[in-house]
């Protein structure tokens, strides 16, 4: 994957980098230059001043302050003068052959590089060479000052730049990381358009599109969601009514033992449809998430205490010992959605739970959330497949009756609600789910 902060840095940094190397290397060219020319013209007063001793008929001395021998940070001096066939008169005899003409030049002297000026002298005796030779110690000296004062203040130069470089393009970019924390936080359900107010004139089509394409699939959500609630209800009173009327039939043909049996197949087969239309449209409900859930304050404990009695007879049909531990859980809820999720559970649990069983329902309140509990005594989920089961249409197997979206309609009535579904094992076997929801009081401290 690319990064655009990658590529602004590579393609700011690179060419600054070039640049200052580039700088740097004229600046000390720049610098080098003036000092080579004043040691140069030390070099040229030097030979000068020894010229016009032999134009006064002495023999030249280099001056007292040239040492004759190496002393660390200073340099060596020589002289030579010869006549106009090379032969050699006074000064150092190994000194290098000599160019006239005045420009210095670099040669060698007993091994170490020297700078060497020569001239042509017009003297009572003749005419006669002149040379000068210097050692460059001091001159190395120099530039090596210059290169690490320069290597030095273009590092400073450099680490600034490649500062402000990368702190211009992290503010260049810091509305897109807003736009990205903005997506992040957003709840699984919130397709709501980006606002366009603050957003740089470069990134706003890249917005303007991303909005689009977030209409369009908030209006297939739309769609779908009322596509099945539509149909839920649709269907709802037909299988209501149908119902009605095979108990009608079943007791006039209360006699006839084939004709009750089939009627009460049918029977059976209608209740699972009317179940099935009744999970698809608390399913449609739950979709909605918090955008249409009325949230008011609530006690979860009382608000369990009346639904789980529609329970009961169920429980009692298959012997299953249905108990309840209620204990004030105040939440902030919509009691509509909540009473959904308590009748999934609870249906889920008597389902999953065989008969002599046990089933039982707690509330509690844990410090800043509200436990609601359910926990039967049943095979238990193993827990390879305790997350799949929170998917639509996902049973743990086909002898017990259901749809498969008890547990999907839980979830995103959950999720509406800000709580969390935990899936374990229950003591002495079977499956405990518990849904810890945020607790009213535990909002207030927060705020």
């Amino acid at each position: 994957m690319s990064s655009i902060r990658l590529r602004l840095l590579k393609w700011l940094l690179g060419p600054i980098l070039l640049v200052n190397l580039v700088l740097a290397a004229l600046v000390v060219a720049l610098a080098w230059t003036p000092a080579q020319v004043a040691f140069d013209g030390s070099l040229g007063e030097t030979a000068n001043s020894l010229a016009g001793r032999l134009v006064g008929g002495a023999m030249p001395q280099l001056p007292p302050a040239a040492p004759a021998a190496p002393v660390a940070g200073a340099d060596r001096s020589w002289f030579v003068v010869r006549d106009v066939r090379g032969q050699h008169l006074a000064g150092a005899a190994g000194f290098p052959a000599l160019r006239l003409g005045g420009a210095p030049y670099d040669a060698d002297i007993d091994g170490e590089p020297v700078r060497v000026v020569a001239l042509a002298v017009n003297t009572p005796e003749g005419v006669r060479h002149l040379g000068v030779a210097r050692t460059v110690r001091q001159r190395l000296e120099v530039r090596s000052a210059i290169v690490r004062s320069l290597v030095v203040l273009v590092a400073l130069v450099t680490l600034t730049l490649v500062g402000v470089v990368w702190l211009s393009v992290g503010n260049g970019l810091r509305p897109l990381a807003r736009i990205r924390a903005e997506l992040a936080a957003r709840e699984p359900g919130d397709l709501a358009p980006i606002p366009q107010a603050s957003v740089p004139y470069e990134i706003a089509p890249v917005v303007a599109g991303f909005n689009e394409l977030l209409d369009k699939v908030e209006a297939g959500a739309r769609a779908q969601r009322d596509f099945l609630a539509d149909m839920a209800h649709q269907l709802r009173t037909p299988l209501a009514g149908m119902q009605l009327q095979l108990e009608w039939l079943r007791a006039r043909h209360a006699g006839d033992l084939e004709t009750g049996r089939a009627l009460g197949m049918m029977e059976l087969a209608n209740e699972r449809m009317i179940r099935q239309v009744n999970q698809l449209l608390a399913l449609a409900r739950a979709r909605e998430g918090r955008q249409l859930a009325q949230h008011a304050p609530l006690d979860l404990a009382q608000l369990v205490a009346g639904t789980i009695q529609l329970f009961v007879e169920q429980a009692a049909a298959k012997d299953i010992d249905l108990g309840f531990e209620l204990a004030p859980a105040p939440v902030d809820g919509d009691a509509f959605q909540l009473r959904d999720l308590v009748d999934n559970l609870v249906d889920n649990a008597l389902r999953y739970t065989p008969p002599g069983g046990r089933v039982t329902v707690g509330c509690a309140h844990d410090g800043d959330n509200v436990l609601f509990t359910v926990e039967d005594s049943g095979a238990g989920i193993p827990p390879a497949r305790r997350a799949a089961v929170f998917e639509r249409f996902v049973r743990l197997d086909d002898k017990t009756t259901g749809s498969g979206l008890g547990l999907a309609i839980v979830r995103d009535i959950a999720l509406a609600h800000g709580a969390t579904v935990v899936l374990d094992d229950a003591n002495g076997g079977g499956t405990r789910v518990t849904v810890r929801f945020p607790a009213i009081l535990a909002r207030s401290d927060a705020a």
